[in-house]
């Protein structure tokens, strides 16, 4: 089982993952894959990191740069050893009970790069059920690209909580 995360920039996408993680991992899952953590400074979000979903680990993935001075034109410069890292726990992720991926993007499903690798794992399906994160505007570009059934969550900012139970139940 694929369940697929959608919503907005800044709707709390990431933070929903946490907590799903976190709660999964209490009850004994095995949980494995990578969150795409942001980082703040005076309110702006400035930076990412990738963390390992296992061990907690966090190295940097991105900057906040002007728009296009970033790779492939993105308003983020990424950080070559961080997106190794990050493709680098995805191939050690499986076998796993949950696979978690925050999240697949333009670097991956416009310009073919970054965590692109997370595809083939995902079809593979050496995990009981994933939770994939993609944009909106990505969506039919990803289900295209994996071809096996998903069920597609939109988050907003309302409706956090009835998510939050909807996917740790199906995940549990």
């Amino acid at each position: 089982m694929i369940i697929l995360l959608t919503g907005e920039s800044g709707c709390g996408k990431t933070t929903l993952c946490q907590r799903v993680v976190a709660t999964l991992r209490a009850r004994g899952a095995n949980v494995a894959g990578v969150l795409s953590l942001p980082r703040f400074a005076r309110g702006e979000k400035i930076g990412m990191d990738v963390a390992d979903v296992r061990t907690g680990e966090r190295v940097a993935l991105a900057e906040r740069v002007a728009t296009g001075a970033g790779t492939a034109n993105l308003a983020w410069k990424f950080d070559d050893a961080g997106l190794a890292r990050g493709a680098q726990i995805l191939r050690a992720a499986p076998p796993c009970d949950v696979l978690i991926v925050d999240e697949l993007g333009p670097l991956e499903l416009v310009h073919h790069v970054g965590w692109i690798g997370a595809l083939d794992i995902l079809r593979a399906r050496n995990y009981r059920a994933a939770l994939v994160v993609v944009r909106p505007s990505l969506l039919e570009n990803f289900q295209a690209r994996v071809k096996l059934e998903m069920q597609v969550l939109t988050i907003t900012r309302s409706n956090h909580a009835e998510l939050f139970k909807q996917i740790v139940q199906a995940l549990a």
